[in-house]
C-alpha cells in the first residue's frame, strides 16, 4: 500500500522541478538570436514600428522584470497569448486544443510498446539461446536502430501506397465525417457518438464509421512511435526476467512442485517488472519528444508540430508554456513510475 505521506514528498518535489524548467527554458530564449517583434512586425517593417510592438509586449523591460513577470503569471495559470502562431490568442487555449492529440499519439504508442514488449521479453527470456530469442533480440535492436524519419515513411510506403491499407496522414477522413469534440482523443470522441447513435436509433455498424476511420488513422503513426517504445522494453524485460528466474526462491518454487508457468507468472514477474515499469515512464517522456517527428511525417497538427512552428517564429509564450506542460506532463508520468515503484516493492516508501 502506497503511504499519502510517500505522495506528498514526491509532489513537493514536483515544484524545485518544475521551477529549473520554467528559468532554463526562460534563459535559453533570452540568449537566442532574433527578435520577435520582427518577427511579427515583418521583415520590411520600420524601426519605429518594431520598437512599439516591444513596448507592447514589455519586451524592452529589463530581464529581470521580465522574468518576474514570467513567473507570476505562470504561478497564475496565465501563459500570456501567442505573438505570431495564433495571434492573440491564449496559449493555455492553444495547448488545450492541441494536447490531447500528441497524448493521444504518445498514450497508444506506449500501449504498442507495453502490449508487446512485454510479452516478447518474457518469451525470449524462458527460451534463452533458441532461434525464437534470437529473433526476438534482432528485432528488438532493428527497432530501436532504426530513427523515426525513416520508420515513418517505411510504413507509409508499404501499408498505405503499396497495399493501401491504412490512410496515409491526418487523423480522421474530414470529408466524411464532422466531429464534435468532447475529450480531444479522437478515438475516445468518435466512439462516444457512435455510443450515441446507437441509443438513439438502435444498433448498426454504420453508427461507429467515423471511430473505425479514427483508428484506422492512428494505427500507422502510433506503431511507428510504439516501434522504439516495444523494442526497449523487450529487451529490459528479457534481462530482468533472466536475472529473477535465476534466483533461489524461484528454485524454491519450482521445488516444491508449482508449474512452470505460474511459478513465473505468480512469483518472477512482479519482481521482473520493478525495472520494465521505470523503463516505461521515461519512455513515455520520450515519446512525447518523438512525436514531433511522428506528427510532421504523418501531418498530425498536435504540440509537437506547434513547438516547432513557435520556435522557428520565436513565438515566447507558446515556447514556454509547451515546454512547461511537456515538464509537468513528464514529471506526472515519473510520479506515477515512483507509486507503481513503490507498490511493488513497498521498501521504497522508507
Amino acid at each position: 500500500m502506497v503511504s499519502m505521506r510517500f505522495i506528498a514528498k514526491r509532489l513537493l518535489l514536483l515544484v524545485p522541478v518544475l521551477f529549473g524548467v520554467a528559468t532554463l527554458v526562460f534563459a535559453i530564449l533570452q540568449l537566442s538570436p532574433g527578435n520577435p517583434a520582427r518577427a511579427i512586425a515583418g521583415q520590411r517593417a520600420s524601426e519605429e514600428f518594431v520598437r512599439q510592438i516591444e513596448r507592447e509586449l514589455g519586451l524592452n523591460d529589463p530581464i529581470w522584470v521580465q522574468y518576474g513577470r514570467f513567473l507570476v503569471e505562470t504561478v497564475q495559470l496565465d501563459l500570456g497569448d501567442s505573438y505570431t502562431v495564433q495571434r492573440g490568442t491564449p496559449v493555455r487555449t492553444i495547448l488545450v486544443n492541441k494536447l490531447p492529440i500528441t497524448l493521444e499519439l504518445a498514450l497508444y504508442g506506449q500501449l504498442i510498446g507495453i502490449l508487446l514488449g512485454i510479452p516478447f521479453g518474457i518469451i525470449s527470456a524462458v527460451k534463452q539461446d533458441t532461434l525464437t530469442d534470437h529473433l526476438t533480440r534482432v528485432g528488438a535492436l532493428s527497432g530501436i536502430s532504426i530513427p523515426i524519419f525513416w520508420s515513418g515513411p517505411l510504413v507509409i510506403l508499404l501499408f498505405a501506397q503499396i497495399l493501401g491499407w491504412l490512410p496515409t496522414s491526418g487523423r480522421i477522413d474530414a470529408q466524411r465525417f464532422a466531429i464534435e469534440g468532447i475529450t480531444g482523443l479522437i478515438t475516445v470522441d468518435t466512439f462516444v457518438q457512435g455510443i450515441q447513435a446507437t441509443l438513439a436509433s438502435g444498433f448498426a455498424v454504420s453508427n461507429f464509421a467515423a471511430f473505425f476511420s479514427a483508428v484506422s488513422h492512428m494505427i500507422l503513426p502510433a506503431a511507428t512511435i510504439g516501434i522504439y517504445s516495444m523494442a526497449l522494453i523487450s529487451r529490459m524485460m528479457r534481462s530482468s526476467m533472466l536475472e529473477v528466474i535465476r534466483q533461489d526462491y524461484i528454485r524454491t518454487a519450482r521445488a516444491k512442485g508449482q508449474g512452470a508457468k505460474i511459478t513465473l507468472m505468480k512469483h518472477g514477474l512482479r519482481n521482473a517488472l520493478i525495472p520494465v515499469i521505470t523503463v516505461i515512464g521515461i519512455q513515455f517522456g520520450s515519446l512525447l519528444g518523438g512525436a514531433v517527428l511522428t506528427e510532421t511525417v504523418f501531418a498530425i497538427g498536435g504540440i509537437g508540430t506547434l513547438l516547432v512552428e513557435a520556435i522557428n517564429v520565436r513565438d515566447y509564450p507558446v515556447v514556454q508554456g509547451t515546454v512547461l506542460v511537456f515538464a509537468f506532463l513528464f514529471t506526472l508520468v515519473n510520479l506515477g513510475v515512483d507509486i507503481a515503484y513503490s507498490a511493488l516493492d513497498p521498501r521504497i516508501q522508507q
